[in-house]
């Protein structure tokens, strides 16, 4: 098995930021952008040999864990009746996705072919607008080598105020 690296770690949070800008950009251009979240979900998240615990931003109730790649492609593009509560978050147009390891000196952990971080991901808009949601993901070396997510839990920061 090829060790998993720091520099793995952050390609792939970087692909899985780049992939939420080309879904809204596809979709912006009227293109076929289910069948882009499709292939990027397969790249991104380890459905297809695994068991993936997503728990997306704006997820709530009854379909708040997405454990199939069916509610995490609602999740990002809508549309299915199955998960009628959601808007399509890959689907704000987002033009710049960034992140940050913050949890610990480097954010990441590495257990074999395990690889954990946390911190957060960052989100603007075309229309200028900006969102932060704390993240935790874990990825796993699958079988084809590849780094896949195999949990995802974001959601909004904690505010007092709330």
């Amino acid at each position: 098995m090829i060790p998993i690296t720091e520099d793995d770690v952050n390609a792939v949070q970087q692909a899985w930021c780049d992939a939420l800008i080309r879904i809204g950009a596809v979709h912006a251009e009227g293109g076929d952008f289910r069948a882009v979240a499709s292939a990027l979900i397969d790249d991104l998240y380890d459905y297809a040999e695994g068991t993936v615990f997503f728990k997306p931003t704006l997820a709530f109730g009854k379909n708040a864990f997405r454990s199939t790649k069916q509610g995490a492609l609602s999740y990002f593009v809508a549309g299915d009746p199955d998960f009628p509560e959601d808007k399509g978050f890959a689907l704000n147009h987002w033009v710049k996705v960034w992140y940050d390891n913050n949890a610990a000196e480097n954010g990441i952990q590495i257990h074999g072919n395990i690889a954990i971080t946390m911190g957060n991901v960052y989100a603007q808009s075309a229309s200028g607008g900006e969102i932060m949601v704390d993240k935790t993901f874990v990825f796993r070396r699958c079988a084809d080598g590849r780094l896949r997510l195999c949990a995802h839990k974001s959601a909004p920061p904690y505010s007092p105020d709330n």
